[in-house]
């Protein structure tokens, strides 16, 4: 048994491998609970007494030859795969990777458009470049008439008849031309305004403008639509709507609801009323109704849109516009935790 141990102790000092997988199995061969040296141990028991001495401590030398191979071409297949790789040991822990977050403007968006959703609005898109006829004559708003004044607008110079939108309302101009009634759809997007930029105003801004035509369509139907919204979007219901004129409408009401008066920054944002003015809406104008195609004597709609800075404003209480187009990281990270 003496020479057995020996011969192995010249094999272990002999083993050499680059292998990661073969040095597992030489390990498990000699060191695993079913290995050479347990097998050796276990036989050891029944050995002479005149002999265990010398076997022992061929046993030990065996176990410490074999512990000491492992280690050793453990460490050469380190030394060897750190050299391999140009940015250094690939199997250790990498840096932690820091998750950005949703901008506070498509949070509102997005919380927005999945509101009409569950009551059948769907979403249509168009071009931001739009041409005269889509954006004002088809709205009700015919050459020099003086309602244009309302939008100062931003045209192209080689064609004044090519301009950026000022407001969606020309994307639903382009969905009703395109789509028979009954219509329910909202249009989600960035116009552009020749505006003064403030902390109240941007010469760019985001609306999101809504859209419903079909038979039988009444204020109070609209009323209802918009009770439902600011439930679901701020969580109070009392709203009230004032008379208001809009080219693209008739009758024409700004939105208000109730904020209430419970802390300084009520009374600071609502003027001491309670009230808070968050969109403007009415009935579909006749006029826009036959630009479009469809019979205003057969069917009916209504309109509304309203600014999302304005509402992302009021539900995170941002103070100044102009922060959503800064960039600043220390802004956007406190939108991480908002889904």
């Amino acid at each position: 048994m003496l020479d057995k141990v020996n011969k192995l102790i010249i094999d272990v000092q002999a083993f050499n491998t680059k292998n990661k997988e073969e040095i597992e199995v030489f390990r498990i061969k000699y060191l695993g609970n079913k290995g050479i040296l347990k097998e050796l141990f276990n036989a050891f028991k029944g050995v002479d007494s005149t002999l265990k001495k010398d076997l022992g401590q061929a046993l030990n030398n065996l176990r410490n030859t074999a512990v000491n191979k492992v280690n050793e071409l453990k460490d050469d297949l380190t030394k060897n795969t750190t050299k391999k790789f140009v940015y250094g040991d690939l199997t250790r822990p990498s840096e932690a990777i820091s998750l950005g977050s949703r901008h506070p403007i498509a949070i509102v968006k997005n919380r927005i458009v999945e509101i009409f959703s569950r009551i059948g609005f769907n979403i249509s898109e168009g071009p931001e470049i739009e041409d005269d006829w889509h954006n004002f004559t088809a709205l009700n708003l015919p050459k020099h008439h003086p309602a244009r004044d309302m939008q100062d607008t931003f045209f192209i110079e080689t064609d004044p008849a090519i301009l950026l939108r000022t407001h969606t309302s020309s994307v639903q101009v382009r969905y009703m031309k395109n789509n028979k009634p009954p219509i329910r759809t909202i249009s989600p997007g960035r116009v552009f305004r020749n505006e003064d930029i403030s902390a109240r105003a941007h010469c760019i801004f985001h609306q999101v403008e809504g859209l419903y035509i079909d038979t039988d369509v009444s204020f109070a139907d609209l009323k209802q639509t918009l009770s439902y919204f600011t439930k679901e979007m701020f969580g109070k219901s009392k709203i009230r709507l004032r008379p208001s004129y809009f080219p693209f409408t008739e009758p024409s009401a700004e939105v208000d609801i109730y904020w209430g008066l419970e802390t300084e920054i009520d009374y600071k944002i609502t003027k001491g009323t309670g009230w808070l003015e968050i969109m403007g809406c009415g009935m579909v104008d006749p006029n826009v109704l036959k630009n479009t195609n469809i019979d205003p004597k057969k069917y009916s709609g209504f309109a509304f849109g309203m600014g999302i800075e304005r509402i992302a404003m009021l539900l995170y209480q941002i103070p100044d516009i102009r922060m959503f187009y800064e960039n600043d990281i220390r802004f956007l990270e406190q939108f991480k935790s908002v889904l």
